[in-house]
């Protein structure tokens, strides 16, 4: 092959003639073919060329593209023009091009939910309306359980029973402790038996017995005072204590307990420091611890030949018991 030789089978374009690629077009020509839009070109009649220039985006069929969809002038059916699935459709003409054509928005989609995208959030919502049901069922029920009518001062309604609250009723005195101790008896001088010459009076004033009322002629040996006590609520000493008038002087006597002798005396002294034979203010007390059984017990106070009541005297107002074994 020489230069200016394109080989046998490649046929020149004519002189005067500037499209090279005018041969493709030939056929079209003696199947008498209108080029489109009434131009010309090599092998069409007319002074069409492959040099017009386009405008960017026009998508107008070239030049052989209309005899593919038109036979002698006749529009071919659309559906033997359509291409094979997969491959593109030379013929397509975008919608931007068509005559009054505009511009078609791409749409736009949204993550699905259910991927791996951020999606809106369903399990927490799901987990915070459980928690809102939640705490409104629990408020509902506390309402309910302890909900009181404030109008009727807390009183159940027609028909309701009555809650636990409302049927326990304050007991009418308050129950002892665990740690208080019982109280023990106690006895005025009135209620004491009186043997050996003993007797009532209340001429010195000052005693705490009901009406001013004390045991005198306890002066003597042989007399005596017995107190019968009841509720001794189990066996044990306790202290024995007694309220009584000396004249200013010191004085004692001894005490049995159901009939037995106690080891110490009663020691009744001028704890007031009275004048001599001032009785008046000569009230005080004094105690000492006995023995005693469960039950009922006989405490007895006598003047013997050994006591100094039998000079002295003294004046019993009270007798009463504390447990244990002090003063």
């Amino acid at each position: 092959m020489t230069p200016g030789n394109n080989g046998e089978n490649t046929p020149s374009a004519p002189q005067g003639d500037d499209d090279p690629f005018g041969y493709l077009y030939e056929d079209g020509q003696a199947a008498g073919a209108t080029p489109p839009g009434g131009g010309g070109g090599y092998g069409y009649p007319g002074p069409r060329s492959y040099h017009q220039v386009r405008a960017v985006g026009d998508r107008r069929p070239s030049y052989g593209q209309a005899q593919a969809t038109q036979q002698y002038g006749q529009q071919v059916p659309q559906q033997q023009a359509q291409q094979p699935y997969g491959r593109p459709n030379p013929h397509y003409t975008a919608p931007e091009a068509q005559p009054g054509g505009a511009p078609v928005a791409s749409p736009q989609y949204a993550p699905a939910g259910g991927g791996r995208g951020r999606g809106p959030n369903t399990k927490g919502l799901l987990i915070a309306a459980i928690a809102v049901v939640a705490v409104v069922a629990i408020g509902i029920g506390a309402a309910m359980l302890f909900g009181r009518d404030d109008d009727k001062g807390g009183e159940p309604e027609a028909g309701g029973k009555p809650t636990q609250a409302e049927t326990v009723k304050p007991s009418e005195k308050p129950s002892k402790k665990p740690d208080e101790k019982a109280e023990l008896p106690k006895t005025d001088a009135k209620a004491l038996k009186l043997e050996g010459g003993t007797t009532t009076a209340s001429e010195v004033p000052g005693a705490k017995a009901a009406g001013g009322v004390y045991v005198a002629g306890f002066d003597k040996v042989g007399a005596q005072v017995t107190w019968t006590v009841d509720g001794i609520p189990k066996a044990g000493s306790y202290s024995l204590r007694v309220n009584y008038g000396v004249p200013g002087k010191d004085s004692n006597a001894t005490i049995l307990v159901n009939g037995k002798k106690q080891t110490r005396p009663l020691t009744m002294d001028n704890f007031a420091h009275a004048k001599e034979g001032d009785w008046e203010n000569g009230w005080t007390n004094t105690w000492a611890v006995v023995q005693l059984t469960k039950g009922t017990n006989t405490v007895t106070l006598t003047c013997d030949q050994s006591n100094l009541c039998g000079t002295t005297g003294a004046n019993i107002d009270q007798m009463w018991l504390v447990e244990g074994t002090h003063g």
